[in-house]
């Protein structure tokens, strides 16, 4: 008897893709050689497309029948939609910076393609156990990116830091997936419905909380955030800043609402009170500032915050309006990136904001491009971060948190001032003549089809938002 029939693996089939490029990209660096080493963004560009196309037709279910420890339901298609666009985007934002500052190695795309992979089996993960070892193949890879440059103290610092806080929250987390084992018995999030609300597993919730909360950098789970932001390279910094946590809003979204619906009065009032906290925290630190990579850390912050507004609402429309917030969050924040991945400081990365004055001046295009991305950010119309916040917030509303979401347009008012200051060097101001802006083909595409992502979601987002509420509105 066949316990794994073909039906199963293809449901796996995007994750069995991701894998085997993984692979496939390290023989490839052998064969390629050093000098060749920049040819592989070409086949990681190809395994990403071909990934989207078996994501888009793959079969729903279970897998493995006997267990069902994931599942690939709507919400895992969208997170790995949104995941594989965030590598690809990825890819094409490091490819000029690489190769400026040696960087190009094969083994780089495979642990881009390793922490996605992570992310995917976070997305369909049916089970504590399986959550967990898809929130250690997310986070370790990560480690390794942040300390990529190896001949930078900063970024060896770090990958340090990352690591050994990461380790900690690894271990709450799994001391919480103890925990609640101990209180139902059993680690299945679709048979936790219905379990006594015993101190153990109120308490395994609690851990929970602050392993994904790590990886959300929500607070006071977000004190690596900015050194490692810093230290890393600009497009570890870019794909972390997403990767990370697109993954663990797919296992809150998973444990909390999909799943512990009947502890709502529980979990919403702490998630919102830290959702709270993230605002604040983040945004009012951010107006402080003054290196670019900092300033994006605790926009991070800031918008995890702002994401958990919708999962605190414990209302159907929270679901789906954090889903399109984290899509809106995908274009704004990579397409940032992509534009300071073009500019350079006497050889080393141009992460000071007041290296950026001028340089609409001498490249219009990239002046428009890190308005329109700082707009969106700030949540100004007609963008799609302006579309995104409205609807967390009035989802927010819907669930009786009133309160959360006047503090989140008042903490969106507070960072219309920091945004809006990077637009305003960028476009002003003297050229500073130690300041390179550099011409990467790849990371111009990039660039351009987030500023297209945040328009579209601004003006016209209806299509998307018809697509995310009908997807979600089918797991209810």
């Amino acid at each position: 008897m066949n316990a794994f029939p073909s039906m199963d693996l293809r449901i796996l089939a995007p994750e069995i893709s991701v894998a085997v490029a993984l692979v496939a990209l390290l023989a490839l660096d052998l064969l390629l050689g050093e000098r060749r080493r920049a040819l592989l963004r070409w086949p990681a560009l190809a395994a990403v497309v071909v990934t989207l196309g078996i994501a888009a037709t793959s079969t729903q279910g279970a897998f493995p029948d006997s267990a069902g420890m994931f599942v690939r339901d709507e919400l895992t298609w969208l997170f790995e939609t949104v995941l594989l666009l965030a590598l690809g985007m990825a890819i094409l934002v490091g490819a000029g910076y690489l190769h400026r500052f040696q960087l190009e190695r094969g083994e780089y795309y495979a642990l881009l393609f390793a922490s996605t992979l992570g992310a995917m089996i976070m997305a369909g993960s049916r089970d504590l156990l399986l959550l967990f070892l898809g929130l250690e193949t997310l986070s370790i890879p990560l480690y390794i990116l942040a300390a990529f440059a190896r001949r930078s103290p900063r970024s060896l610092e770090a990958g340090m830091k990352y690591f050994l806080l990461g380790a900690f929250s690894s271990a709450f987390f799994l001391y919480g997936v103890a925990l609640i084992y101990g209180a139902t018995g059993t680690m299945r999030l679709d048979a936790l419905p219905g379990s006594h609300g015993s101190f153990l597993l109120l308490a395994g919730m609690g851990l929970l909380t602050i392993g994904l909360g790590f990886k959300a950098a929500a607070v006071p789970f977000h004190l690596w955030a900015p050194d490692v932001y810093e230290g890393a390279p600009l497009p570890v910094t870019a794909f972390m800043s997403v990767a990370a946590k697109l993954g663990a809003f797919a296992g809150i979204l998973r444990v909390f609402p999909l799943s512990l619906d009947f502890l709502a009065l529980q979990w919403i009032p702490v998630l919102a009170g830290i959702a709270a906290a993230t605002m604040i925290l983040g945004n009012t630190v951010a107006l402080l500032q003054g290196n670019f990579k900092r300033l994006m850390a605790y926009s991070s912050i800031a918008h995890a915050g702002y994401a958990l507004v919708g999962v605190a609402s414990g209302t159907p429309s929270g679901l789906w309006s954090t889903v399109f917030y984290l899509l809106n969050y995908l274009f704004m924040t990579l397409g940032a990136f992509a534009v300071v991945a073009l500019l350079e400081r006497d050889g080393a990365e141009a992460d000071l904001i007041e290296d950026y004055a001028g340089v609409g001046a001498r490249r219009p295009l990239l002046g428009v491009a890190m308005a329109l991305f700082m707009a969106s950010l700030a949540g100004i119309p007609p963008t799609g971060g302006f579309m995104a916040k409205l609807y967390v917030f009035t989802a927010a509303i819907e669930g009786g948190q009133v309160g959360l979401a006047v503090l989140g347009v008042l903490t969106s008012v507070v960072s219309v001032y920091y945004y809006m200051r990077v637009a305003y060097v960028v476009a002003s101001g003297e050229p500073r003549p130690y300041v390179q802006v550099h011409s990467s083909v790849p990371a111009s595409v990039a660039m351009t089809l987030a500023a297209l992502g945040v328009l579209l979601l601004g003006i016209l987002p209806t299509p998307v938002l018809s697509v995310v509420q009908s997807l979600i509105t089918l797991m209810q």
